[in-house]
């Protein structure tokens, strides 16, 4: 077997391992590369362009899909919820853009022969604003989601985000 097959093998395993269902595990025979990430052993490809899943970064697709998978979401909620997450997403980016100028704004504070406190204490406001504007967004999304799901959809939603599956 080759180090790429080895690689490759082991990134898809640690791909499905945190974001497929467990009961999709199993193990296959040794000729089968892939293991259970292979097509054909019940999971969908992912598409490399969808960026990764963390939750910092949050993207769209791969939130929107597991979402509407676990909630069992129809055609209109899951369109729904793609604009919610989508907002999300574009309040979570801004906040990176302050958290960046807000570091630029420390580094400048210490720069200088003596410590500025000004530039020290705007880049600390700044954090500050944005972490509330995030924290709105976030409480604007879940309510949003929270009027457009069935009261057995947010039950599950209740359970993905207290046992930590979804992080918010």
């Amino acid at each position: 077997m080759c180090h790429f097959s080895r690689r490759a093998r082991r990134h898809l395993r640690h791909y499905f391992y945190h974001y497929c269902q467990p009961e999709h595990h199993r193990k296959c025979d040794r000729g089968e590369w892939g293991g259970t990430a292979m097509p054909g052993h019940g999971h969908q490809e992912s598409d490399p362009s969808e960026g990764q899943p963390g939750f910092g970064g949050w993207g769209v697709r791969r939130p929107l899909r597991f979402l509407a998978h676990k909630l069992d979401l129809d055609q209109k909620q899951v369109t729904e919820l793609a604009r919610i997450l989508d907002e999300l997403k574009i309040e979570r980016a801004q906040a990176e853009v302050d958290d960046r100028r807000a570091r630029a704004e420390f580094a400048d504070a210490i720069l200088g022969a003596t410590f500025d406190a000004g530039k020290a204490g705007a880049a600390g406001e700044r954090r500050v604003q944005s972490a509330a504007k995030l924290r709105d967004a976030l409480t604007h999304a879940l309510a949003a989601i929270h009027a457009m799901l069935s009261p057995d959809q947010r039950e599950r939603l209740a359970y993905l985000v207290r046992s930590g599956v979804l992080a918010l």
